[in-house]
């Protein structure tokens, strides 16, 4: 996961931990689910083991819905940050509301998530402290590595917005 990977949990995590003001689009009511990565590979691992009668879609995801501001405000308490939460116009595209059915998920594979928000927001969280830090700590020593590595994913996103 990167940084700036344009994701909102990422996006507000390094937004806190950086003591940027958290970007909201529109008032922050539509609602979005979080699925831990560990919970989606464990779904499709048992769909992949799954009988050959078993054929998709299969929905995975956390049917756990959560508006957009009640995550921001939740992040922000999680970090210690003093960020302002600042409001921007909604785009035209955006879903009001993501929730996955998943009971087929349930049903067929025996599968539901296991991790909950607070404890996948925890260990995501400590992930972009000790990223943000270890590559504070390569500027500040000039490691040619580091360095390089976050200048090929600046240029990763200039490429994306360029788009």
């Amino acid at each position: 996961m990167l940084p700036n990977d344009g994701r909102v949990v990422s996006n507000f995590i390094v937004q806190c931990l950086k003591g940027e003001d958290l970007t909201i689009y529109g008032e922050g009511s539509q609602t979005r689910s979080f699925c831990y990565v560990t919970d989606l590979i464990d779904g499709m691992m048992r769909m992949m083991n799954s009988p050959d009668d078993v054929i998709g879609p299969v929905n995975l995801g956390n049917p756990e819905e959560r508006t957009i501001l009640q995550l921001a405000e939740q992040i922000k308490v999680m970090t210690g940050s003093s960020s302002r939460i600042v409001f921007r116009e909604l785009p035209q595209d955006d879903p009001i509301r993501r929730r996955p059915d998943i009971g087929r998920a349930t049903s067929t594979l025996g599968w539901t998530p296991k991790v909950g928000l607070n404890e996948g927001l925890t260990s995501t969280i400590d992930y972009f402290r000790r990223s943000i830090l270890r590559s504070a700590l390569a500027r500040a020593s000039g490691s040619p590595v580091i360095c390089a590595a976050e200048a090929s994913a600046r240029n990763s996103l200039d490429l994306e917005i360029a788009s």
